[in-house]
Formats: structure tokens, C-alpha cells, sequence
């Protein structure tokens, strides 16, 4: 490996976890939503300091190339992301369908309301 490949992998690696906290530090990020991109920064900064790790990780599963056992892992993550945001909009248009249903119900209410305030005199 290269020492403009190693720098390269380390600096990638401090700029995700830079970017991912700053987002979490302006709130522009919630925490559950950070987890997995902290963890792929992790993994990502440790690979990138500690190379002979990936190729161990890889003889550890059982993966020939260790650039694939990366691919694999960031599938992973990324899939995992995807579930977790499905989820969430799954529950979120829950919520919006229910308040939507209050609302038509309420502004029903209000107009029967007015229609009996008008019919009084």
C-alpha cells in the first residue's frame, strides 16, 4: 500500500466522522440516525491505520480478496440504513394519515358548529 492510499483512507475516514458529528453537534443529525455511520467511520478510520486488519477480518470469514469483504460490509450498513429509514417512514406516515383523519373530523365538527350557531336566530 501506497502512502498516498493510507493517507487517503485515513483522511476519508476523520472527514466522515468530522462530518457526521458536526451534523449531530447542529442537530442537523439525529443520534439514532448516526449510529451506523458512526460505526462504518470507525471501522473505515481503524482499517485505515491498521491495514492488516482487513486482511485478517477477510482470512477470518473466509473471503479471498479483502477489498470485497469492504464492499460487503458497506452493503451491510447501508442496507441496514435503508431498513431503519423505511421503518421510520412507515411510522411517520402513520402518524400523518391519523392526523390527517383528526383534522377532516375536527373541521367537520366546526362546520356542523357553525351551521348551528347561524340557524339559532
Amino acid at each position: 500500500m501506497t502512502i498516498a492510499t493510507y493517507l487517503l483512507g485515513v483522511f476519508s475516514a476523520l472527514l466522515t466522522l468530522g462530518v457526521v458529528i458536526e451534523m449531530l453537534r447542529r442537530r442537523r443529525l439525529r443520534e439514532r440516525h448516526a449510529v451506523w455511520w458512526l460505526l462504518a467511520g470507525s471501522l473505515a478510520l481503524l482499517v485505515g491505520l491498521f491495514p492488516d486488519i482487513l486482511g485478517w477480518a477477510a482470512g477470518l470469514v473466509g473471503v479471498a480478496v479483502p477489498t470485497n469483504l469492504i464492499f460487503f460490509v458497506s452493503m451491510a450498513v447501508l442496507f441496514l440504513v435503508s431498513i431503519q429509514h423505511s421503518a421510520e417512514l412507515t411510522d411517520l406516515e402513520t402518524k400523518t394519515r391519523v392526523l390527517a383523519e383528526t383534522a377532516a373530523l375536527q373541521q367537520l365538527r366546526i362546520d356542523e358548529l357553525e351551521k348551528s350557531i347561524r340557524k339559532e336566530p
